[in-house]
């Protein structure tokens, strides 16, 4: 490989492949056919419940795949801070739902110069009347209305209006500010609750919550909106916000955001919940696939049982788990093959992560492992590119990271 500087649109057309060495290691991989798969998976499971795809654009931050997802359907992108909403604009999302509080004057500058396009739309979350007004005193004089979304929340839990006092107080902060500050709809994190009856609970009053604002006509924006979904739970929100999804004057927004690139660890484990109790799911008769991985090479045997690993905490997430082996590939060698189901990393450090072999394993220094991971929001942000591989691990694109 040239030390040339490349940009991402030449990756695909050097002819790189992982398993020839053309590429440093550690490198982080998307697996073309697997991000395919899941676009469409997902395409068809908000299509079967006729509910709307904003992805979470904090799990990547990749315009390429936000572009992706906007060509592939998706109603929006969601974001979690104003800098994200600017990243996702740049990348031609004209919706975007930021599922958080704007507080800050340098925050709602960054917005209200979104706003200043007249093909953007772009909400923001509320649950105090102190934010209204301070949303209402900034962007009134700038002769600009921002959408924003009632954030239902629960005791114990995160951001969120707790009952129907503080809905009033933030309704009544809402009805002095109608040309600065749009009502559009009513949001929700489920996944503060502790279980799937607490997830339903939420949801449930969430839904009671939306049908009296909807009624009482306080919701300025046609058709409005209810959202939530977490990647963990979206199934149960799609089900639970079924009832209002038939509605013209209704839009439903689901936000999950790992579903992309799916992983090994937490979210395998929701998506096993979801094949076997939902019946959506069960009748695609597919699940999601894990689409990013992590190569690098065995860089010490220092004892019997031990491998070392080029791979550590700056490039892999550790926070739901170690990475797991998957392939290993030695150089030369015809293909990869299933890595040995004992082996286990049991420790990282920053560069380093300590791999537990078998006393006589066949594995040496310069041999390539290819890891699976959990918790693709914190692997993602450890990388400023990732290439993106075809099934025999040749490059065929690369995209970008804005953290």
């Amino acid at each position: 490989m040239s030390a040339t500087a490349l940009g991402i649109a030449d990756a695909s057309a050097q002819g790189w492949s992982i398993l020839h060495e053309d590429v440093s290691l550690p490198a982080a991989v998307l697996r073309h056919e697997a991000l395919l798969h899941n676009l469409e998976w997902m395409r068809r499971f908000t299509a079967a419940y006729g509910v709307h795809l904003a992805p979470h654009g904090k799990t990547t931050m990749s315009p390429e795949l936000f572009r992706l997802q906007l060509q592939s359907g998706a109603w929006g992108i969601t974001v979690a801070t104003a800098p994200q909403a600017r990243e996702a604009w740049l990348a031609g999302a004209r919706r975007i739902l930021m599922a958080n509080q704007l507080v800050g004057k340098a925050n709602m500058a960054i917005v209200a110069e979104l706003l200043r396009d007249a093909g953007t739309e772009l909400f923001c979350l509320v649950d105090s009347p102190d934010n209204v007004a301070a949303l209402g005193g900034y962007f009134r004089p700038q002769a600009l209305r921002v959408g924003v979304l009632l954030e239902i929340g629960a005791a114990g839990g995160r951001t969120g209006v707790r009952d129907a006092a503080q809905v009033h107080a933030v309704i009544a902060e809402l009805a002095r500010w109608p040309d600065a500050v749009q009502l559009a709809g009513v949001e929700v994190y489920e996944g503060v609750a502790p279980d799937e009856a607490g997830v339903r609970a939420i949801l449930q009053h969430t839904v009671t919550t939306f049908q009296q604002l909807h009624q009482a006509g306080a919701l300025a924006r046609r058709p409005a909106l209810v959202s939530g979904a977490g990647s963990a739970w979206f199934d149960v929100v799609a089900e639970e916000f079924s009832v209002l999804a038939g509605d013209p004057g209704i839009e439903v927004v689901l936000r999950p955001g790992c579903y992309l690139t799916h992983d090994v660890g937490i979210y395998r484990d929701a998506a096993k919940r979801i094949h076997a109790s939902n019946p959506v799911a069960r009748q695609m008769g597919s699940s999601l696939q894990p689409a990013l991985q992590l190569w690098a090479y065995v860089q010490s045997r220092p004892e019997p049982g031990k491998a070392i690993i080029a791979l550590g905490k700056r490039d892999a997430a550790f926070d739901a788990g170690f990475p797991v082996p998957a392939l290993h590939y030695r150089p030369g060698t015809a293909a990869p093959v299933a890595a040995a189901g004992h082996w286990k990393i049991t420790a990282m450090m920053d560069q380093h992560a300590f791999l537990d072999v078998g006393d006589q394993d066949d594995l040496r220094v310069g041999d390539m492992l290819c890891f699976d991971i959990s918790h693709p929001c914190l692997t993602f942000d450890k990388w400023r590119h990732l290439l993106v591989v075809d099934d025999a691990y040749t490059v065929v694109d690369a995209i970008s990271t804005q953290f």
